[in-house]
């Protein structure tokens, strides 16, 4: 694997994961794509080999200045999650397309089932910041030099 392109991997695991991710009528496929400017979502029916909504970080009327961060990818699943919502799509099957859950992708996800999209599945939320301080703890008593003798247990 040390001699093959990043790009070749990556088509490798989209493969495989297309053998068990397929998209219906009932629950459509939302693919994603993501390349180092711009990300990119589909909701792909593949039964009728037909897509139902999309949108992407190239379309001005999104107003995203940068397609390469989360705050652009956030964007994307919210708005890519009112599209479907709009065709009639409420549960979709994910497609990562070979891409590692983390980042991007996964802030896609995230912003498009708190939209509304896969009302079934938790939303990842980040944990509430502790309002209390921790509380602070007692002062530990210095310890006593012990000499040598008493280190190796030999005492006379």
């Amino acid at each position: 694997m040390a001699n093959r392109r990043r790009a070749e991997v990556r088509t490798a695991v989209h493969r495989r994961i297309r053998h068990k991710v397929r998209g219906s009528s009932e629950r459509p496929r939302l693919a994603v794509y993501r390349s180092l400017n711009h990300i990119y979502a589909q909701v792909i029916d593949d039964d009728k080999a037909q897509t139902l909504a999309s949108a992407s970080t190239t379309e001005k009327s999104l107003g995203v200045k940068s397609g390469g961060n989360i705050e652009a990818a956030k964007k994307i699943g919210q708005t890519i999650a009112e599209r479907a919502l709009a065709a009639g799509v409420s549960t979709v099957v994910f497609d990562r397309g070979g891409y590692l859950y983390h980042g991007r992708v996964k802030a896609l996800t995230d912003a498009a089932r708190a939209a509304g999209l896969n009302k079934g599945e938790a939303v990842a939320e980040e944990p509430p910041a502790a309002e209390e301080p921790p509380a602070a703890e007692p002062e530990a008593k210095p310890k006593k030099a012990r000499s040598k003798k008493e280190k190796s247990g030999k005492e006379s």
